[in-house]
């Protein structure tokens, strides 16, 4: 008889177990699918920001360039809107880049006086 409890009592313990872990797992699935969509959602919108961005500098450059064309010719116009696109692009590259020294690289091996 005690042994008919004990496998009774560890088939009901494994089923609890394996209806448990597949409930998790199916909780931190689905948990981390929401995660994955919301993060794909905010990629998708940062990347059509970024392309609405571009067009417009492209339209600002391209009306730059027109109002100059009044005044000068047309490749004079285009010639100075490429060297102004040029300017911004150094600014703002010299702006990403880190202040201060450069932290040097570790050297292989152990520290000296080891």
């Amino acid at each position: 008889m005690e042994r008919l409890d004990q496998r009774l009592t560890d088939e009901v313990t494994g089923a609890v177990r394996d209806t448990v872990r597949d409930s998790v797992r199916d909780a931190v699935r689905d948990e981390m699918r929401g995660v994955v969509n919301r993060r794909r959602r905010t990629a998708a919108l940062y990347a059509g920001s970024a392309l609405s961005a571009l067009y417009a500098g492209a339209a600002a450059a391209v009306a730059l360039g027109l109002a100059l064309a009044l005044a000068l010719p047309s490749w004079a116009a285009a010639l100075i809107v490429a060297a102004l696109l040029g300017v911004a692009a150094f600014v703002l590259r010299q702006a990403a880049r880190p202040k201060g020294p450069e932290i040097p690289p570790m050297p292989p091996g152990p520290p000296p006086g080891t």
